[in-house]
């Protein structure tokens, strides 16, 4: 999102057709979708907890609750297991693998 995404004053700008449509998607194995769909239920469960607070506090880096964190790194780690990328891989090696399949995809359709 950093590399790709528009900006308003200091905010990111989120587009369906900017920030998350750019990058290529896996071909996920069945048991793979359904660990993904499972974790992003976790998520989802997870949230439900808190049912008075809004996505702000949820997500404050200082306040997020521990339970959250922890759903959005085992989600996080199902998705990269889907790309075939370490689950320790960092976020700059992450972008610049992505990337490097985003100039591939987009070569293939100009030949």
């Amino acid at each position: 999102m950093r590399q790709v995404a528009g900006r308003l004053k200091s905010d990111y700008r989120y587009s369906k057709d900017i920030v998350y449509n750019n990058f290529p998607w896996p071909t996920p194995t069945d048991a793979q979708k359904q660990k993904i769909e499972q974790t992003a239920q976790g998520i989802l469960d997870v949230r439900a907890l808190y049912p008075d607070s809004s996505l702000a506090d949820l997500y404050d880096p200082i306040t997020m609750p521990p339970e959250l964190r922890k759903a959005h790194t085992a989600n996080d780690r199902a998705v990269m297991v889907a790309y075939g990328f370490s689950t320790k891989v960092s976020e700059v090696d992450c972008v610049a693998e992505l990337m490097k399949m985003y100039q591939k995809l987009v070569e293939n359709r100009h030949e």
